[in-house]
Order: C-alpha cells, then sequence, then structure tokens
C-alpha cells in the first residue's frame, strides 16, 4: 500500500459512451491507422509524442505537464474476454466485475464496505450527478448522489430533525401498500436518514472552499469542482465518482468536432483539479481514474466510428508511476476481433486489483471476483 500523510483516495471520472481510444492514444507511426481511419484520423504533425510510437491527441495537452513529471498512467488494449458492445451491458460489466452474469453489487461499493464495515461515515462515498452508478452500489453502503452541491439534498427544506424523521415516515408509508412493510420499510427509512445527514454535512463545502482556479462551466468541469470541494472539506471522504454527460463519447458521427471539444474539456478540467488540489496541499493522497465502457472500430464510417472493444484509460496522480501499460493492439486485419475490432490484453480487473491493493490497501480477490495479477503502476 502507498504511504501517504492522509488515508489514500479515489475520483473517478467515467467517460460516457464509448471514448474512441484510437484517436486517444495514436499509434502515430502506424501505417494501418491512415488506412482505417481516412476521414477522422489526426493528422500526423498534430499529434503529441508521448513515446517512438504513441502520442496524444492535440487537445490533450494539458495533461503533458503529468506525463513528463512521470504521473501519467496510459492503459492500452485495456478490456475483459468476450466483449459486450451494449453501453448498458458493457458498463455493468465494469461496475460490477461480473463478465458472466448480471452483477448487483459494485467494485467501489463493496471497496467502500471494507473501509467503513459499520457505516459510521455516510459520506464514504458521493457520487456526483444523476443516479447512483452501480460501481458504487452495495447492500449497508450509503452514497451521498448530488445532482447540484449548493442545493443538494432530500427534505433539506425541513427543519428540525423530529419533523425530518416524521416526514421520511409519511414518505415510507406512501410505498406501504406496494412494498409492504418490515425490512424493505427500515432500508427506505435508512437510506432516506443518511441521505439527509449527507445533505447536511455537504451542504457545507461551498462555504468552507475558496480558489484561484475558475474550472469550465461544463459538467465535467462543474462536478469536478464539487469533488475538490468535497475532498477539500475534510469529510473523511473515499471515494468520489462522477461521470461525463450521458453517451456524450458516443461518436457515431461527426467525431472529429465532437472528441475535440470533449477532450478539451476534460483535459483542462483534469489539469484545473490538479492545480486546485495542489494550491491547497492536498494532492498527494488523490489518485483520479478515467475509463469507459469500451473503444471504437478500428475503421471510422465516413464520419465517426462504431462501438468496439479494447479501449485506453488513463491514472493521474503524484504517487502513479507514468507510463504505458499494456500492449497496444495490431491493428493488422487478421489480429482484429471479429467485426473489426482491437483485442484487449489487459483486464480492467488488474487495474481494479492494483487500486484496492497498492493504493486502498485492501485485498482484491473477493471485490474484483478472481485473481488478476496487478499493473503497479504506483510508486
Amino acid at each position: 500500500m502507498v504511504s501517504t500523510a492522509k488515508d489514500p483516495v479515489l475520483a473517478v471520472l467515467s467517460l460516457s459512451g464509448g471514448n474512441d481510444g484510437l484517436n486517444t492514444v495514436i499509434p502515430r507511426n502506424n501505417g494501418h491507422y491512415r488506412d482505417f481511419r481516412p476521414t477522422i484520423g489526426v493528422p500526423e504533425e498534430q499529434i503529441l509524442p508521448i513515446n517512438d510510437e504513441l502520442g496524444f491527441h492535440p487537445t490533450m495537452a494539458p495533461l503533458m505537464k503529468y506525463w513528463e513529471a512521470g504521473q501519467l498512467a496510459v492503459f492500452v488494449g485495456i478490456g475483459y474476454p468476450t466483449p459486450s458492445y451494449s453501453h448498458f451491458r458493457s458498463m455493468d460489466i465494469w461496475h460490477t466485475c461480473e463478465p458472466e452474469i448480471i452483477g448487483t453489487e459494485g467494485w467501489l461499493g463493496r471497496a467502500a464496505k471494507l473501509m467503513d464495515p459499520t457505516a459510521e461515515n455516510v459520506l464514504t462515498s458521493v457520487n456526483f450527478g444523476r443516479g447512483l452508478p452501480r460501481a458504487l452500489v452495495m447492500e449497508g453502503v450509503p452514497v451521498a448522489s448530488v445532482g447540484n452541491l449548493e442545493t443538494y439534498g432530500l427534505l433539506t427544506g425541513i427543519d428540525g430533525e423530529a419533523q425530518r424523521s416524521d416526514a421520511l415516515d409519511v414518505f415510507g408509508r406512501m410505498y406501504a401498500p406496494a412494498i409492504g412493510t418490515g425490512s424493505v420499510m427500515d432500508y427506505i427509512h435508512s437510506t432516506g436518514t443518511d441521505a439527509l445527514k449527507g445533505a447536511d454535512i455537504l451542504a457545507t463545502a461551498p462555504d468552507k472552499y475558496t480558489s484561484n482556479v475558475e474550472y469550465s462551466g461544463t459538467v465535467v468541469g462543474q462536478y469536478m469542482k464539487n469533488i475538490a470541494q468535497t475532498h477539500l472539506a475534510d469529510f473523511g471522504t473515499r471515494i468520489l465518482y462522477t461521470t461525463s454527460p450521458y453517451n456524450g463519447f458516443d461518436s457515431h458521427a461527426n467525431q472529429a468536432q465532437a472528441n475535440a471539444a470533449l477532450w478539451t474539456d476534460v483535459s483542462s478540467t483534469v489539469d484545473t483539479f490538479y492545480t486546485d488540489l495542489r494550491d491547497h496541499n492536498a494532492s498527494d493522497n488523490v489518485t483520479l481514474f478515467l475509463f469507459t465502457e469500451f473503444g471504437r472500430r478500428v475503421a471510422d464510417n465516413g464520419s465517426g466510428t462504431d462501438h468496439g472493444a479494447a479501449g485506453v484509460a488513463l491514472a493521474v496522480g503524484e504517487h502513479v508511476k507514468g507510463g504505458v501499460y499494456g500492449v497496444y493492439p495490431s491493428l493488422a486485419p487478421a489480429d482484429q476481433e471479429e467485426g473489426g475490432n482491437l483485442k484487449f490484453n489487459l483486464d480492467f480487473r488488474s487495474v481494479y486489483s492494483t487500486f484496492l491493493e497498492d493504493w486502498f490497501g485492501l485485498e482484491a480477490e473477493p471485490i474484483v471476483n478472481g485473481n488478476f495479477e496487478r499493473v503497479k503502476f504506483f510508486k
């Protein structure tokens, strides 16, 4: 386990829709890349070289400082066996580590359960965005899921603990005819109570926060700002999660322009986020992980790319050992998955196992449902 002055924290930015790994980390000297991508291939002179074979998309310039400082890990060929090309199914697999069956428990939910077995802290895990990512789901694990940090909270307009408890009882009775009573009702009341506690605590975060940086006004920018605010408020939060706008990276058409805008936002926001934390001397114990549910097809369709298999993920942080991990998949037609997709060679559960064991100090096998060789991308 990496030693830090404070408890290690993992922030996750999910790139919803299937980010195009081939145009994110580009095999710049590969002739097949030019052959298969006559329309959306990035011009060679615009690519930002990171080694003799690979380079970043030009919009990723704000991340080059982290690469050059050895604080950016790049995972290529990342995926899992028998890939699903469904957004929902593939994301579920990444969330639950269950490629064979439909899982219900999330890998980060299991991790949170081990970090806080009795749920003493209702803010051990916080999600920013609508709904609750399955990665965070685990029975007995409270998760604050925040749509807007400034106005967050269930029933927060009701003053007084007794009044709010009464309101929760009324809320529960509304559902009683449909779901019965007993343990289900207890669960609803417990969840509501945890939400109220979390809301009261989180509501103090913006007032505690001052900064010299300005985040973009996009969804990604504002939720990463919320993550910084929550971390800087010292609530003991260990897992901070957010997702880019739904299926924004699903680039079937107009990919060159759309993805350039998306990565301009993501790259600048990541840089703003770490600059913010460093200005507050609060960056040492935070690692940021960026992933997507699958990559894109090798060949472009004349305007964009269709759903693929192996993709790219990134980890950023002061304890990250920068470099390229995994082997870039072959673009040769004979080496592609059926349908023209890249074959994976780095199982995402190996990366998860590294986060769990080397960052959080937890046993990975019961969380990821198997024994996967760690990638060892921490210093």
